[in-house]
């Protein structure tokens, strides 16, 4: 059923679908940009595919390939009714990353805005009309993206002071005694790191446990 998607889509968007491919379930359209959240719009819409179900979205960086465009954003979506599903996939970027960009599909699947901020955040996808397209795991003040090919892997990032904001302890449901604070740390590795001497309290207190974990064994 999933190779007919295919045939629908190579059918509605003549020269946008660059090419399709089907290996072990997998049935795959590489796109034309351009067309991204229309072909999105039409795989929701159409009573023939009815892809209700946003799965996943990511990219990929060739640059070790050469080839320009230089990035695949990926999408995987899924039609509950119909029982098929597909992956979507459009190449943009140059040889340095610039121009790396494609329609948000959130106002399609609104399960898309997590997504494509992890895209962006780890990638520099930039998704156009996305409602909020902002770091969403490395900091605000972060350089560069750190999933790129390119990335030093030793790049030391700059220096931030410590934001002054109230409530960087620790949060409901967490008790006084459970984990750690969200705010600045405290513990000393030096101290207290993997292989560091303990003595005192904590050594017996270690040797309790220790002597509680044989009995039990």
């Amino acid at each position: 059923m999933s190779k007919k998607v295919l045939e629908l889509l190579t059918a509605q968007f003549p020269g946008a679908v660059l090419e399709t491919h089907s290996q072990f379930g997998d049935d795959t359209a590489v796109l034309d940009p351009a067309v991204w959240r229309d072909v999105a719009l039409f795989l929701r819409n159409d009573p023939r595919t009815l892809m209700n179900m946003f799965v996943d979205l990511t990219a990929v960086d060739y640059l070790w390939r050469g080839d320009v465009p230089r990035f695949e954003v990926v999408c995987h979506l899924r039609s509950l009714e119909r029982n098929h599903r597909i992956r979507i996939k459009a190449r943009v970027g140059d040889e340095e990353g610039n121009g790396a960009e494609i329609d948000s599909i959130v106002p399609v699947w609104k399960g898309a805005n997590w997504f494509e901020r992890e895209c962006y955040d780890l990638l520099g996808i930039v998704f156009k009309g996305h409602p909020d397209l902002r770091r969403i795991l490395m900091y605000p003040e972060f350089e560069g993206h750190p999933l790129r090919k390119d990335y030093p892997a030793d790049r030391i990032q700059p220096l931030i002071p410590f934001r002054d904001v109230p409530n960087t302890g620790k949060l409901p449901p967490f008790g006084p005694d459970e984990g750690m604070s969200f705010g600045r740390q405290s513990h000393d590795f030096a101290l207290h790191g993997p292989g560091a001497s303990i003595d005192g309290d904590e050594a017996v207190s270690n040797g309790k446990r220790a002597g509680a974990l044989e009995e039990r064994s």
